[in-house]
């Protein structure tokens, strides 16, 4: 049985960053998007990014953003890795990753008539399209972009796809270990739900986040 790796999204300060990094996240997720309220620019970014050890995957995440600031972003940051958050096709993901040689997710926003199907041809279209992208990252349908705070329905989760997802969604300390022990998911990725403020996190509560995915990730 594999680990299921944990991703704390939307940091903007140093103190969360180290929080993060002390209690055990495997990635840490930085927002390139201007709209949302935990944005940080390439310069902030990298800052916080000196704080962060090896081993820990920087990831970006940009919302139908030009491929040449992506490539300033990396340029400025050396992030690890790119998430997808908007409407971008799977040839202009292609595109971007290659221009700036970075691996990439691809967020798949699950709606009330999404099927199991469903999110099994939209992998193997990514996965066809280039082999810079590593996986589907699955949250809650929103009419805006970004994280909607809500879980989706887990049963849409087949066990053929749940080892390869990242998982995100309305998780929080509260319902992450359900989400574990249902799916082993390669990875959970949360926000809001570690959150004091948009933007501010809540140091027990991403310790307690951490520690509720391990416990449940260990052998019975």
């Amino acid at each position: 049985m594999n680990r299921t790796r944990v991703k704390i999204c939307g940091l903007t300060r140093r103190e969360d960053v180290q929080t993060a990094v002390d209690a055990g996240a495997d990635a840490l997720g930085f927002v390139f998007y201007p709209a949302s309220p935990r944005y940080v620019s390439a310069h902030k970014a990298s800052e916080l990014m000196a704080e962060m050890p090896p081993f820990v995957t920087s990831v970006g995440l940009f919302v139908n953003a030009d491929i040449d600031d992506i490539a300033a972003v990396v340029e400025t940051t050396h992030l690890s890795l790119l998430q997808f958050h908007g409407d971008e096709s799977p040839e202009w993901c292609a595109e971007a990753a290659a221009a700036t040689n970075r691996p990439f997710i691809r967020v798949f926003r699950v709606k009330p008539d999404t099927t199991a199907d469903d999110l099994l041809q939209y992998e193997r279209i990514y996965r066809n399209a280039s082999p810079y992208f590593k996986g589907l990252l699955l949250d809650t349908w929103t009419d805006a972009y970004g994280g909607a705070g809500k879980v989706f329905n887990w049963s849409l989760v087949s066990k053929e796809i749940g080892p390869r997802v990242v998982l995100s969604g309305g998780l929080s300390a509260q319902n992450v270990a359900g989400a574990v022990s249902e799916l082993r998911p390669f990875a959970v990725d949360v926000s809001s739900g570690v959150e004091a403020a948009k933007g501010i996190k809540d140091a027990e509560k991403i310790r307690a986040f951490i520690r509720a995915v391990r416990q449940a990730g260990e052998p019975i």
